[in-house]
């Protein structure tokens, strides 16, 4: 079996988590340690997961290079690599770049659904492009080696960040906007903007994401899969599931409203339903990528072709970008 990648998740971790995890056969998985969190916040998030690295070894480890995923299916373990879904860990500092990146940090979005000092997210209703610190904050990203994450930015920002970067650019979790219209999911000329350059995009389990909601169905999701795959290419594209496990709904306020506003913006679900959806019953937990899996093969997709799309496109794109150029 070829190596497993989840490009996203933000779980309300535990034990029972990490374990589901080798139950799934995931061998990495990209988690969120920042949303609106500033610096010295992200740094408590990392203290806790340095605790759980402790308890909890013969589960999961940190991962800093696609190596590291290669050793956690070796050893039987998930390699958990951290990214921020905002830009807030560096307030308004670019030599924390680097200093992130040696905490472990492998991918940062430019923007979180507003604007940012570096770019527009995609609730704006207007998207002026890359800011002058995000032109720089890039090339800063570019250097060290740690991914552009575009995933809840607007659509000319993130054209712009696949032209601006030197490197690849990423969309961890996603979908395309004409399967279901939602803000976060992207556009045509964004997603070719984005392979066009080489970079990559994880598709998404998120319910809001999916067309019919959580009643998507497992046929439907891999149809789609398929009609990316022909229009764009295989080898742009990989898992980004968004799970949100077993997390209170008070979070997704949280996520949603941060410190920004003192009311509640509700974002891509509505007053009717604040909270987290269910997921699809054939998606609940890592348990379930043996049967993401087996649906590709239905759709019609090779062994290569799976393999490609649960993981190693991911393992091919951790390998030459989580270093500094050249390294």
């Amino acid at each position: 079996m070829s190596h497993r990648i989840d490009c996203l998740q933000y779980a309300n971790w535990s034990p029972e988590i990490f374990a589901q995890m080798r139950e799934g056969g995931v061998d990495a998985v990209h988690v969120t340690i920042a949303y609106h969190e500033t610096f010295r916040e992200t740094v408590l998030n990392v203290e806790r997961w340095n605790r759980w690295f402790e308890d909890h070894p013969d589960l999961i480890f940190q991962g800093l290079t696609g190596d590291d995923v290669r050793r956690a299916r070796a050893e039987g373990r998930t390699a958990i690599f951290f990214g921020a879904q905002n830009p807030s860990p560096i307030e308004d500092d670019i030599g924390l770049v680097e200093i992130w990146h040696r905490l472990g940090l492998r991918f940062m979005q430019l923007s979180y659904n507003n604007q940012s000092l570096l770019a527009t997210g995609c609730y704006e209703a207007e998207d002026p492009g890359l800011t002058r610190m995000g032109r720089e904050v890039i090339a800063e990203m570019n250097r060290v080696g740690m991914v552009v994450d575009m995933s809840h930015s607007a659509d000319r920002s993130t054209i712009e960040a696949a032209g601006h970067s030197t490197r690849p650019i990423a969309v961890t979790h996603a979908n395309p906007h004409d399967w279901h219209p939602a803000l976060r999911n992207k556009r045509d000329a964004v997603i070719r903007a984005v392979t066009e350059a080489g970079g990559m995009m994880g598709f998404s389990l998120y319910p809001h994401h999916l067309k019919g909601g959580s009643d998507c169905s497992l046929a439907d999701f891999c149809a789609m899969i398929a009609r990316m795959v022909e229009t764009y290419g295989i080898a742009h594209f990989g898992i980004g599931s968004d799970l949100c496990q077993n997390q209170p709904d008070r979070v997704v306020e949280w996520m949603r409203t941060g410190r920004w506003t003192k009311g509640v913006d509700y974002g891509e679900g509505s007053a009717s339903a604040p909270g987290f959806p269910p997921q699809p019953t054939w998606f609940r937990d890592n348990r379930d990528f043996p049967g993401l899996a087996q649906g590709l093969r239905d759709i019609g997709f090779d062994s290569a072709e799976v393999d490609a799309l649960m993981g190693e496109n991911w393992l091919r794109f951790f390998d030459a970008n989580f270093g500094p150029k050249g390294g």
